[in-house]
């Protein structure tokens, strides 16, 4: 394990707090951020700051209860959040050995080829395991433990209070798909989606209840010019928990036809994430990400992508059948 507290401290201390100019981290947006994280409005990156997934997350919790939509956390919207006033939104931790544990992946090349030959997509040290269990990524960790350059089993360091209150997860999960839930910190009680609906427009994905209102949403990342999303109705074929991902060049518009498919092995840093939701159309579906700062940002090969915490938690609420509406 000292090898390990090794990586973690070097981490540490190189990672720098944020982009020159970046505005102060504000405890009352984090407050807000963990408190709409822990409800189903999902906020991206969990960091302090306002952005477009916290606007996004806003909107859905209003358009929710049906509130005004401003996207701002005005009175009528804490009013109604007052219910989780009590929430701490960071706390402190005392990692052990399980936090911390492995297998890691230190070196991931961008070649496929390269990628294919790997035991596994796993995270690459173990600070990045820790943010994703938090919502965060490995800079605001580093913000939140100033003067913090050696950790390993029995420190303690403050984090985004996204613990789930229940990690009942469902009966017919394989322990695997367990651990990866649990390790990501996803809330079990969750509602049962009627419908998904990804908005292009919003750029968010919303699940309804089967009366039509908004349950959840999240930022997602939609298509891309090469690769549009496919407007329609659709269904969920299937959830595939900690999937391998084949890289197929006849599909991929920006993979030359003169690659080789390759079949790239599990793990969270794999391009689709902890999971794969199947969608009824072909070559397309719901997944997570091994860039989560990425999302709402960068563009995808058409399908629909989230953070690994947000897709794990959509895909509790889902099932075989499930209806899905592609609009723009």
């Amino acid at each position: 394990m000292k090898r390990i507290a090794a990586i973690v401290a070097l981490t540490l201390t190189a990672a720098a707090p944020g982009q020159p100019g970046a505005p102060p981290m504000d405890p009352a947006v984090m407050r807000l951020q963990v408190t709409l994280d822990r409800i189903g409005f999902g906020p991206g990156i969990i960091d302090g700051r306002s952005g477009a997934s916290l606007i996004n997350a806003l909107k859905g919790f209003q358009e929710s209860r049906g509130l005004t939509v401003t996207g701002q956390p005005d009175r009528a919207t804490m009013q109604a959040l007052a219910g989780w006033r009590g929430l701490r939104p960071t706390i402190a931790v005392t990692l052990d050995r399980d936090a911390l544990r492995g297998p890691y992946t230190p070196v991931i090349s961008k070649d496929y080829a390269e990628q294919a030959k790997l035991p596994g997509m796993y995270y690459k040290r173990p600070l990045e395991k820790l943010a994703e269990r938090f919502h965060t990524t490995p800079a605001v960790l580093a913000e939140l433990n100033p003067g913090v350059t050696n950790i390993g089993p029995g420190t303690t360091i403050t984090v985004p209070n996204t613990f789930p209150s229940s990690r009942a997860y469902p009966s017919d999960a394989t322990p695997a798909w367990r651990a990866t839930l649990a390790a990501l910190n996803v809330e079990a009680k969750v509602p049962v989606a009627a419908k998904i609906v990804v908005d292009k427009s919003d750029g968010v994905l919303r699940a309804l209840d089967g009366n039509g209102r908004v349950i959840a949403q999240y930022t997602a990342t939609i298509g891309s010019s090469r690769d549009p999303l496919p407007l329609g109705d659709w269904k969920v074929l299937h959830v595939s928990p900690n999937p391998d991902w084949k890289m197929n060049p006849k599909i991929l518009k920006g993979v030359s036809d003169d690659k080789q498919a390759q079949i790239i092995p599990p793990g969270p840093n794999n391009p689709v994430g902890v999971v794969w939701i199947d969608l009824s159309k072909e070559h397309y579906g719901i997944h997570g990400t091994s860039e989560p700062q990425q999302i709402g940002r960068a563009e995808s090969n058409g399908c629909v992508r989230l953070t690994n915490w947000d897709a794990a938690r959509v895909a509790l609420m889902v099932k075989g059948g499930t209806p899905v509406l592609f609009q723009a």
